[in-house]
């Protein structure tokens, strides 16, 4: 009996595990199963990345959501596309100007200008830590002037990221090359 109970035991645990690991059979899927958004991530990568030290999965998810998903590269990239490609001019194919990636610059009005989100020499996006980061995208709080609130950046929708999200950007961030602004007349130039 204590034996039939024992076995009982031990496949319901192995029962329990094979739900919890789901159709995938513990292959690495990451949360959420985003394994194709993460080969994606790569695959659209504007820039070369630089992966020593950092997360692979982490940076092929922020990579997705900074590219596919929250067209950051469209207010932070001065221009936005390459020469000859913007789609916006009904001509291109959208190849995004990696000289300026993400390095800001681009005007709204006389008095906003983008910020350069690309990791400053510490390898800080925008200079800022992962916690300081998370702050910005949750409240808005201008980094640069506490107490004001970023009044173009889409933090309001972004503050409903979760975490693992916002650490995937900030992997991503991480990993791309420092850049300096380009000359842009406006944002998707």
């Amino acid at each position: 009996m204590k034996r039939v109970i024992m076995m009982s035991a031990l496949f319901a645990c192995f029962a329990i595990t094979v739900v919890l690991m789901g159709p995938q059979g513990g292959r690495a899927q990451g949360p959420g199963g985003d394994e194709s958004r993460i080969q994606q991530g790569f695959a659209i990568a504007p820039v070369r990345l630089n992966l020593r030290g950092k997360n692979r999965a982490l940076v092929g998810l922020g990579s997705y959501i900074v590219n596919a998903q929250a067209a950051c590269n469209d207010c932070h990239t001065c221009p936005s596309f390459t020469p000859g490609h913007n789609p916006y001019d009904g001509i291109g194919d959208g190849q995004i100007n990696g000289d300026n990636y993400l390095a800001g610059g681009v005007h709204f009005g006389p008095f906003i200008v983008s910020a350069n989100i690309t990791p400053d020499s510490d390898g800080n996006p925008a200079g800022l830590t992962l916690q300081q980061f998370s702050h910005v995208l949750h409240t808005g709080e201008d980094p640069d002037n506490a107490g004001s609130v970023l009044q173009v950046m889409p933090w309001p929708i972004f503050r409903n990221m979760t975490d693992h999200d916002i650490r995937a950007i900030y992997e991503y961030l991480r990993s791309i090359p420092h850049a300096e602004p380009g000359s842009c007349s406006g944002p998707g130039e």
